[in-house]
C-alpha cells in the first residue's frame, strides 16, 4: 500500500490527502507514506510563517508611507489606513490560530522591515531609516497610527 500511496501523492495530491486522512483516522499507521506526510507538514508550517511575514511587511509598508510620504499622504491616507486595518486583523487571526508563531515575531521582524523598506523605497523614491522606526507592538496595535 505504501507504494500506491506514494504514487498517488505524485499523481493526484488531493486524493493523496484524502487517502492519508482516512488512513490516519483508521489508525492504519503502517500504510501511511510518512516521508511525504512529514514534507507536507513542514511545508504547512513554513507557509504559516511566510503568511505572517507577508502581512507584517504590508503593514510596515503602509506605516512607512503614512509616516514619510508627505506628497501622497492627503490623497492616499484612507486607503493606506484601511490596508493596515485589514492586515492587522489577518495577523491577529493567524496568531490566534497559531499562538506559537508569536514567539517568531522577534526573529522575523528585522527582515520584514528590511523587505518593507526596500519595496517602499522603490515605490516612493524616498529613503527610510536602516532600523524600523516602529516596534513589533506598534505594528500589531490596532490603534497605532490610525
Amino acid at each position: 500500500m505504501k507504494i500506491a500511496t506514494k504514487t498517488l501523492y505524485e499523481q493526484d495530491f488531493y486524493r493523496w490527502i484524502e487517502t492519508t486522512v482516512n488512513l490516519l483516522q483508521e489508525r492504519r499507521w503502517t500504510e501511511i507514506e510518512r516521508e511525504n506526510l512529514i514534507e507536507e507538514l513542514i511545508s504547512i508550517g513554513k507557509s504559516e510563517k511566510r503568511q505572517l511575514s507577508s502581512r507584517i511587511i504590508t503593514v510596515l509598508e503602509h506605516l512607512l508611507k503614512l509616516a514619510y510620504w508627505e506628497q501622497e499622504r492627503d490623497y492616499n491616507t484612507r486607503v493606506w489606513k484601511n490596508t493596515i486595518i485589514e492586515q492587522r486583523k489577518k495577523i491577529e487571526l493567524i496568531l490566534r490560530d497559531s499562538p506559537s508563531l508569536r514567539s517568531q515575531l522577534v526573529d522575523i521582524f528585522p527582515e520584514c522591515y528590511q523587505d518593507a523598506k526596500e519595496v517602499t523605497q522603490r515605490k516612493t523614491g524616498l529613503s527610510f531609516p536602516d532600523k524600523s522606526p516602529f516596534t513589533i507592538e506598534q505594528v500589531l496595535d490596532a490603534d497605532f497610527f490610525l
